[in-house]
């Protein structure tokens, strides 16, 4: 591994980086849960570290502040930027943040909107304009021509990144990059020594072709965590399967297999207006400080994805967030969530 890496995101953080949905979007009537789900992440992220929350436009800065003057405490503690965004999904249009020789790094990828199926212009320019105002915390900036988003990737922190060839390898993106040049891209901007590529998983409702953090995640150097499916019966078994399958085959740095837990499918959610089926999984959890913010869904499974993730991780609050709100618009609670971590030298 070089001497720059992309820290796991259990390192300890400076910050978390929200951005509030706004009523100009796409979220139409659903705008007001969206925004109900973003101050409940607010509120339980702020017992444990900052939160800076992105105000879009002035009706979003308005609605904000009339929440705060209401004495709300979800939204009191955070630390306003006002920077025009499109959409919520600060994942994919934050920073991803390095480490390299005692310092921190913020790599600006572009961003297209998965491929050129949404509007981006606000979000492309979005880490930057954050980075101009000061709203990151001390670091370079580094610009990068090519598209990445930052759920695309997984990392242990230890030089291994975890993604998926339907992603990164489809063309929609990036044109004309082949494997060797998608690892080159990672070798060079986030020290990455070693790729694990997955050619299955999905869940189905995804606009992200197949974003690693809604399928399986690094929960320690040597352990991952993969949303699982135990009905034969329903459509997301067979692509599930095979990919804990693709799991169980890789080796760590050391040569050894990694450790695997799987997790619970909730039952099947439907969007109450086409009645199209929705991706809600649980895999898609935050790790900050103190705590693992972990989507719930009203289902008798979440009670058991809670207690395997806590036992993931026995000294962080498991706080269970209703993530309903947000698959309606095919994200989820890890996809509107970007960590900020600490600099090396508090880490």
């Amino acid at each position: 591994m070089t001497g720059r890496y992309l820290p796991a995101e259990w390192v300890p953080q400076s910050a978390t980086l929200l951005v509030w949905p706004r009523t100009r979007g796409d979220w139409g009537p659903g705008v007001t849960a969206a925004r109900d789900t973003i101050a409940a992440v607010t509120a339980a992220l702020l017992r444990f570290q900052p939160v800076v929350l992105v105000a879009p436009d002035d009706e979003c800065a308005a609605d904000i502040e009339a929440r705060r003057s209401q004495d709300d405490a979800a939204l009191g503690g955070a630390r306003i930027a006002t920077c025009p965004a499109d959409d919520i999904w600060a994942r994919d249009t934050g920073p991803i943040t390095v480490h390299e020789v005692g310092r921190r790094r913020f790599v600006d990828f572009r961003f297209d909107g998965w491929g050129g199926k949404f509007e981006a212009a606000h979000d492309d320019a979005l880490t930057a304009a954050l980075h101009a105002n000061g709203a990151l915390g001390p670091g370079d900036i580094e610009h990068s021509a090519a598209v990445l988003e930052g759920g695309s990737i997984e990392s242990n922190g230890q030089g291994t990144i975890l993604t998926t060839e339907r992603c990164l390898l489809a063309g929609h993106r990036n044109a004309g990059f082949a494997r060797a040049d998608v690892e080159q891209l990672l070798g060079h901007t986030l020290g990455a020594s070693t790729i694990h590529w997955l050619a299955h998983g999905d869940l189905i409702g995804d606009d992200t072709d197949g974003h690693i953090d809604t399928l399986a995640r690094f929960v320690a150097p040597d352990t991952i965590v993969h949303q699982g499916c135990a009905d034969p019966a329903d459509a997301h078994h067979a692509e599930l399967a095979a990919m804990a399958g693709e799991l169980a085959a890789l080796q760590d740095a050391n040569g050894a297999p990694y450790q695997l837990i799987e997790l619970p499918l909730p039952a099947p959610q439907y969007d109450p207006d086409d009645g199209h089926r929705l991706p809600a999984g649980y895999a898609n959890f935050v790790i900050a400080n103190g705590c693992v913010l972990m989507p719930a869904f009203d289902d008798p499974a979440d009670g058991e994805a809670a207690a395997i993730i806590g036992h993931c991780f026995p000294d962080r609050e498991i706080i269970p967030i209703d993530s309903r709100a947000l698959i309606r618009q095919h994200g989820g609670l890890h996809c509107a969530a970007m960590q900020i971590p600490a600099e090396p030298d508090h880490a």
